[in-house]
This record gives C-alpha cells, structure tokens and sequence, in this order.
C-alpha cells in the first residue's frame, strides 16, 4: 500500500514542477532560449564527425578516381614505350641491314663471274652436325646451282652442296670434307686448304720441305680446282712446323670468316659470256700445282 502512495507522490510532485518551470518559462521564456542554444550545440556535436567523415569519403573518392585514372594513363604510356622501343630496335636492325646490303653492293667479283645475295636462315655447325654447313633463302628457282662459290666480305664461305627449289645447303671451308686448292699471296707456295671441324684450325696439305710459308700470310684460292675463281682469300697461316719423317710441312690456318655471326652471304656465278666455257689457261709452272692439290 505505501508503494502506490510514493509513485503517486512522485507524480504530483513531477506535475507541481513541470507546470511551475512552464509557468516560469511563459513568463520569461529563458528554457526556450537555452533549448534552443543547448539543442544547436548538441546538434552540431552530432553532425560535425558526419560532415568530417563525409568530407574525407569524398575526397577519398575524387583521389581514387584520379589515382585510377592516372593508372590508365600510366599503363597506356607504358605500351607506348614499349612500342617506340620495339620500333627502334626495328629501325636499329634495319639500319645495320641496310649498311651490310650497302657493303655487300660494293663487292667486285673476280672477272667473268658475278654474284648474287642471299640471306643465311639456318646452321647447322658443331659436334652435332654431321657435315658443317649453312643453310641460305635461295635455291634453284634463284638460279643457284651445286658447287657455286659462297663468299663474304671477309672471305671465302664454302661451296654450294645441295639445292632445293628455294633454299639451298652451304658446305663450310671447316668441313672435313672440304678441300680448297691454295697459295700463298707472298710467297705463292701452294698447298691444299682442308678443314678439320668447327671451331677447330684449318690444315694446310702437300706443302713441299722446300717451300716458303711464313706464319701471317694470307692463303688464296689458286683456281685450279676448277670450282673457286683465282685470288679469294680463305685463311691466315697461324703455325709452321717442319717434320723429319714427312715430305710436307705442317701448316695450319685460320679461316678469315666467322660463320657464326654470318647473316648475309654472296654466291658467286660464272658470267654466262661468249668465252664462259672456255677455261682458264694455266701457266706451265702451276701445272704441277694443279696436279697435287687434285
């Protein structure tokens, strides 16, 4: 019984207060004024970390935009450096092309033979290769025959071995199985150039006791063999010993070509002329020349 006096206590009380501060508000009016000040603080407390986190939302997404726009941006120039790099090691290449072309433009075959370009595509070189050889874009279609001369710049390649219809097979001076009439450009003693294998030298055979070869010198085709026109260079001598058991010196060469970084090639053709067919006088002296280094 006395819990419901107290509850009823407390209400009457609560009444008497709230109609005494509205009355005193009526009159006055300053708990309008501080609701109205308390209400705008409390407020602005409320808003104030929204309008912040608003503000940083925001900028958070311009700079995400602008960070993915710059992304694109990036990666598109990215493609572009690529492209201006793959376009200058194209134009890179076609320049050093085209000086190689223009050096090889300016070859003057030996007289009654012209020559013709042709681009290396393949080799086949080494321990294993059963026979050392290049591999170039033109064949019989192109005119190119077996036992044409092949010649660089630098000199004498080999000799054409076999052809197809659009590529054909180059027989290296390295081959064992190449052997190349030659003499020496000072002291014109002759021999025979035969290889020994890739990256190995080269062995110059049936060079007499009594002849003079001197390390240095340049080996040049004799043109006895009827294949190679007379003075293409081959080799440079790089070792002369003398044997007491042997009749010949032994001579060992170094080819002048570099197969290896070889990109371009000449094949040499005789002139198809009135006097194409005839051959080439042979001075007595060289007559027995011609019979050892066949």
């Amino acid at each position: 019984m006395r819990k419901p006096k107290k509850i009823a206590i407390v209400i009457v009380v609560g009444l008497f207060v709230y109609l005494s501060m509205y009355s005193w508000n009526l009159r006055t009016g300053h708990l309008d004024a501080l609701s109205s000040y308390t209400g705008l603080d409390i407020s602005g407390l409320i808003l104030r970390p929204g309008f912040w986190a608003k503000d940083k939302a925001v900028d958070f997404w311009d700079r995400y935009i602008f960070l993915v726009g710059l992304k694109q941006e990036n990666d598109i120039l990215r493609e572009r450096v690529v492209e201006l790099r793959q376009a200058n090691m194209l134009m890179s290449e076609g320049v050093r092309s085209a000086e190689r072309l223009g050096r090889l433009l300016d070859f003057t075959p030996p007289p009654k033979w012209k020559f013709s370009g042709a681009r290396v595509i393949a080799h086949r070189m080494g321990p294993a290769g059963s026979l050392d050889t290049l591999t170039v874009d033109k064949g019989s279609s192109s005119g190119v025959e077996n036992d044409m001369p092949v010649v660089s710049l630098d000199g004498v390649v080999g000799r054409v071995l076999r052809t197809g219809a659009t590529a054909s097979s180059i027989l290296l001076l390295t081959d064992s199985n190449s052997r190349i009439a030659v003499l020496g450009d000072q002291n014109r003693s002759p021999g025979m150039l035969s290889g020994q294998g890739y990256g190995e030298l080269l062995e110059v055979r049936y060079v007499n006791l009594n002849a003079v070869i001197d390390p240095g010198e340049l080996l040049l085709s004799s043109g006895l063999s009827g294949i190679y026109p007379k003075g293409l260079p081959l080799a440079r001598v790089v070792r002369v010993q003398r044997s007491d058991i042997s009749l010949f010196l032994t001579v060992l060469a170094e080819p002048l070509v570099d197969v290896a970084g070889l990109e371009e090639v000449l094949l040499l053709k005789r002139d198809a002329g009135p006097f194409s067919d005839r051959p080439e006088e042979v001075p007595a002296g060289e007559e027995a020349e011609a019979s050892v280094a066949q």
